[in-house]
């Protein structure tokens, strides 16, 4: 015949406080050592980095410093290319514009030098 051997329950520890009340262990009160310092380090890091040491010097939660982590070099990244475009558009919108006026330049017509002629001598007065 096998007879299971169970674990003795765990019981509680009591533990009597300085003013003589008696409460279990895992329930006293922790002691207050005064209030509380925090030293705060920021050596020569990549900023990303010197930003997390202040999140988390701060205290303001894993979650934030994750956040930065993620969303700093992704809104660079973003920023970056959305300048590059920018630049691009703007090459392109230069280069297309002195083509089509050296085109009109060199092909125009007598009539057509007569009109930017024209327009030369409006800008002026206008100035």
């Amino acid at each position: 015949m096998t007879v299971n051997h169970l674990p003795e329950p765990v019981r509680p520890t009591v533990v009597q406080l300085p003013d003589g009340t008696h409460v279990y262990a895992e329930n006293a009160p922790a002691t207050y050592a005064g209030p509380q310092v925090v030293h705060q380090h920021i050596h020569q890091a990549a900023p990303d980095k010197t930003v997390q040491r202040i999140a988390l010097g701060s205290g303001v939660g894993a979650g934030a410093v994750a956040a930065g982590v993620y969303f700093g070099p992704l809104l660079i990244g973003a920023l970056t290319a959305i300048a590059a475009n920018i630049a691009f558009l703007a090459f392109l919108a230069l280069v297309l514009g002195w083509g089509v006026h050296t085109v009109v330049k060199s092909v125009g017509s007598p009539e057509a030098g007569a009109a930017v002629k024209n327009v030369a001598r409006a800008r002026r007065r206008r100035r």
